[in-house]
């Protein structure tokens, strides 16, 4: 059946199985936020997870304007983080990620992502950076929790510790979100990023009502030279989502799940394309396996 845009999904409008997906802004990246909502309207997405650049393009009051009159909601607001400079530069890092809080409550998400930062320029002391992020997470989760958002820690895969996350799996984000109350620190999970993870299902279990989010794509072979655009479209790699799917349910998520890609051919094709592949893929492959 085709949806409001022409293309046939096979997939109908106002399906019931679709009520939790959520369009992670940055799988449409050459859309601005004005033009993901209107996408997700057209296919019947009703949620959106929004980046803070394109929603800074936007204007934060304008964006959460766009996205009310959609008519949809605010799954996620990505991103915070980047905790692990000490000095002026951590205190500015702290200021902006209070910034990004306040921008959080405005589109009306209680779920701030948080990607913790690598190692600084010149360090090789990854124990003290990931103290550095323990730290700065408990002097900003009671600003957080003061306004309703939860920082919802997000460890990325290995390939990426050394400049983007000091944190690399679900047993150190928890590890650290465990020291605070579970209404202001929750950990994310991500297929791309913990798919590997020997220990994912004893960490999924153990996080409970910790999972504050939990996004799905696939991981592509070969990585492309920017290994941050390995991330696909689901069923065009390597992982098998059913277990994900039944694992955070079990532990007890009800929330929304994000499709989060970034890749090049992705952003390079029609986007309403792709929003429909999207919808198909999640319900055969990611609910239905």
């Amino acid at each position: 059946m085709a949806g409001q845009t022409g293309i046939d999904t096979g997939v109908a409008d106002g399906d019931p199985r679709l009520a939790r997906l959520s369009l992670n802004q940055m799988t449409t990246k050459p859309w601005s936020v004005r033009e993901a909502v209107e996408g997700c309207v057209r296919a019947g997405i009703p949620a959106i997870g929004l980046w803070r650049g394109p929603v800074a393009e936007a204007g934060v009051r304008a964006a959460a304007k766009i996205v009310a009159d959609a008519g949809i909601r605010v799954s996620s607001l990505c991103r915070g983080g980047f905790l692990t400079e000490s000095g002026d530069a951590g205190r500015a890092a702290l200021d902006d990620n209070r910034r990004a809080v306040d921008e959080a409550v405005a589109l009306g998400t209680d779920c701030l992502v948080m990607v913790v930062g690598g190692l600084p320029a010149g360090s090789r002391d990854l124990p003290g950076a990931r103290r550095r992020v323990a730290d700065a997470v408990a002097e900003l989760a009671p600003y957080a929790a003061e306004r309703g958002v939860r920082l919802a820690l997000e460890p990325l895969h290995p390939m990426y510790c050394a400049d983007r996350a000091v944190l690399s799996t679900l047993k150190q984000a928890l590890d650290i979100a465990e020291r605070f109350p579970v209404e202001q620190v929750g950990v994310v999970v991500d297929t791309f990023h913990v798919w590997w993870d020997p220990e994912v299902w004893t960490q999924i279990a153990r996080a409970g009502a910790r999972i504050a989010a939990f996004q799905v794509c696939d991981f592509l072979t070969p990585l492309p030279a920017d290994v941050l655009l390995g991330r696909g479209m689901m069923g065009d790699g390597h992982i098998e989502f059913p277990p994900f799917t039944r694992a955070v349910a079990q532990a007890g998520y009800t929330g929304d799940i994000e499709v989060e890609i970034f890749n090049a051919e992705v952003w390079a094709t029609d986007l309403d394309e792709v929003l429909a592949t999207m919808k198909e893929r999640y319900i055969r492959l990611v609910l239905e396996g």
